[in-house]
């Protein structure tokens, strides 16, 4: 569906040549949730805004439904860009027009026939759940409702590729969680493509199947979501990663152990079972769980557990060998001295 070739963006300065994109090639499949993420000047807002090239890329390719933008001429580029609609972390609404005056600009802006701007318009409405803010301005309106807003106006064209800047940054957790569910809902039920771009893994986790990692212009790493929360093999992507999954345990407690400190991953179905309490019922073991956490990636489970198994050295390495065949991985953090 979405296919980047060898992306490069540059910028001028007066003294320099300062590189926003670095080489970037990405594969986007139809109809999938990806995620791109990155801390501030990691060029990710860059390469979002080269897709529908509201910047123009310096060089490389980039391809819609196998179409190259960068050589579409300006008619063909304007045609090409009604498929690709765009949601912004600031809204961009306009103050002085009404819920339904903001969504009729963007249909008349698009040429859709005088008859079928009301029929639409509440359609849009109802989909995004703002059936009763028709006459209501900017103004009167929270963010979450703002957002929501600028998801119907960006779903005004029918298009087949929605991209999202920032679009929940400045959101609170509550309505971000929201507006999520409504980005997941409308992938799911019209099947359009969306490419997303934050800073917050949050908002990865929740609704992504795929994602990359940019760092300084470049892609780093990329893989299906679970698999990178599971495995991460960069170092930016496990930082990002620690920030919702990894735990340190408080000195004292490592201090204080008596037995072995293990840390075990659990994925999928197996993090709902009793392995744990198998492990007691089966070995003559004792042990304390100290940390503990299972995150949902897209409804997955995953989950990392902190424990000290207390015992005889046979029983413990008996444990530990159950626990190992059982699990994704466990690692042996600290034996008691």
């Amino acid at each position: 569906m979405i296919e980047i070739r060898n992306l490069v963006k540059e910028y001028k300065t007066k003294k320099d040549t300062v590189i926003g994109v670095n080489d970037v090639s990405l594969r986007i499949e139809k109809g999938e949730v990806f995620g791109i993420v990155g801390y501030s000047g990691a060029g990710k807002s860059s390469l979002i805004r080269c897709l529908n090239l509201l910047e123009r890329p310096t060089s490389g390719e980039i391809l819609i439904a196998g179409q190259d933008l960068t050589k579409l001429s300006a008619y063909a580029l304007r045609q090409a860009r009604q498929k690709i609609s765009m949601i912004f972390q600031h809204f961009h609404l306009i103050k002085s027009k009404t819920v339904y005056e903001n969504l009729a600009f963007a249909l008349k802006a698009a040429r859709v026939p005088k008859e079928n701007i009301k029929p639409r318009i509440l359609e849009l409405l109802e989909m995004v759940g703002l059936q009763d803010k028709a006459d209501a301005f900017p103004a009167q309106l929270s963010g979450g409702q703002k957002q929501r807003v600028g998801i119907a106006r960006a779903l005004a064209n029918n298009p087949s590729v929605l991209l999202c800047d920032e679009a929940t940054s400045a959101l609170d957790p509550s309505t971000t969680k929201s507006i999520l569910k409504l980005l997941k809902d409308i992938n799911e039920q019209l099947g359009i493509t969306i490419v997303l771009i934050t800073h917050e893994m949050e908002v990865v986790k929740e609704i992504c199947d795929r994602m990359a990692v940019m760092q300084d212009g470049r892609i780093i790493e990329e893989g299906p979501v679970y698999q990178l929360f599971a495995a991460p093999t960069q170092p930016l992507t496990k930082q990002f990663i620690e920030n919702i999954l990894q735990f340190e345990l408080p000195q004292h407690l490592v201090n204080s152990r008596k037995g072995k400190l293990i840390k075990i991953q659990f994925q999928g179905s197996i993090a709902e079972e009793s392995v744990v309490s198998d492990v007691f019922q089966q070995f003559k073991v004792r042990g304390n769980i100290l940390h503990g956490k299972i995150e949902y990636i897209k409804e997955v489970p995953l989950g990392i557990f902190i424990m000290e198994l207390i015992g005889e050295k046979d029983e413990v390495e008996a444990a530990i060998e159950y626990i190992t065949a059982k699990t994704e991985r466990l690692e042996v953090l600290e034996d008691a001295a």
